[in-house]
């Protein structure tokens, strides 16, 4: 990997931002890349729009804003319709089945998965959806190692919250994995 351009974007409170940040230091700490991670959300922070750009590359990185993303992560039709035009030809975008319906007028591979449903279905707490998308960018992309990831993860979450972050990731790596390019 030379440099690879990410956007995650959807609602202020689901986690978007967070896992943009888990991203980043993952690929810093334990993997010892050079990672930015910057971050724009709406005037109401739970429910406006967030979007966090993170640029993971082997060489130095000069501007941390995304203009074209390599891979798009949109979690609300609104994220989808305002940032779908900033995805590489050719790139991926992914997102949540339950609340996006893509168009075809985006070149790139629209990958659709129910990472909400599958989080609700299998844990039961959408606290961890943002953890469920995490594992399904890896499981879509393999960026990095998820075990550099759930390092992360046992640095920030509670101990009495590691093991369902733990599955949220494993699920979100197990429906990306199902339609990794």
């Amino acid at each position: 990997m030379k440099r690879t351009r990410l956007i995650f974007s959807g609602s202020g409170g689901q986690g978007v931002i967070t896992a943009a940040i888990i991203l980043a230091e993952a690929a810093v700490i334990h993997e010892g890349k050079n990672a930015t991670q910057s971050q724009s959300y709406g005037a109401a922070a739970r429910g406006g729009s967030t979007r966090s750009d993170v640029i993971i590359s082997d060489e130095d990185i000069m501007f941390p804003e995304v203009n074209q993303a390599n891979t798009l992560v949109c979690l609300t039709q609104e994220s989808y319709n305002t940032y779908k035009e900033l995805v590489r030809p050719g790139g991926i975008v992914i997102t949540d089945s339950r609340f996006v319906t893509t168009t075809k007028k985006v070149d790139a591979k629209q990958i659709e998965l129910p990472m909400y449903q599958t989080v609700m279905d299998k844990i039961g707490k959408p606290i961890v959806f943002n953890v469920c998308m995490l594992g399904a960018v890896l499981g879509v992309t393999e960026i990095l190692k998820p075990p550099s990831v759930m390092d992360v993860l046992k640095s920030r979450v509670p101990e009495d919250f590691i093991e369902m972050n733990r599955k949220a990731l494993d699920l979100g790596m197990d429906l990306g994995a199902l339609r990794a390019v």
